[in-house]
């Protein structure tokens, strides 16, 4: 299991008319965790899409437990629980200042050959990188 957390301060256009944040908001907050997760790894999106991959969300899910307000500071914590194949599985739990709960989630990715469009199996230097964490 490897995990990484991330801090993302609540701005106000991210509220809606209850004070909350916007429950489709989320999924940008988890976008910025699994980014920086890989990133803590030394593996950015941008060198994933150079050479030839993408990484479309195939599905998501988030169970909410607790609103975030405007102003609040959260913290994202990603974990990816296992090596993934064509597929990649992130799982997130958002916390406030209090360290509560807010809310769980997970995020499906599939690896996709920008020059073919197909699954593909997850590049080389991810499986290096995560098999240094996960053992």
């Amino acid at each position: 299991m490897y995990s990484f957390e991330t801090k993302i301060r609540v701005r106000y256009g991210e509220t809606d008319q209850m004070s909350f944040v916007y429950y489709g908001v989320y999924a940008q907050y988890y976008e910025v965790g699994r980014v920086e997760l890989l990133r803590s790894l030394g593996i950015t999106y941008k060198q994933l899409e150079e050479m030839g991959f993408a990484l479309p969300v195939v599905n998501m899910n988030i169970n909410y437990k607790k609103p975030a307000y405007y102003d609040d500071e959260l913290t994202i914590k990603t974990t990816i629980n296992k090596l993934p194949s064509a597929k990649i599985t992130f799982h997130y739990e958002t916390f406030n200042a209090k360290r509560e709960l807010l809310n769980i989630g997970q995020v499906v990715l599939v690896f996709v050959n920008k020059e073919t469009g197909k699954p593909c199996s997850a590049p080389e230097i991810v499986m290096n990188k995560l098999k240094e964490e996960l053992v």
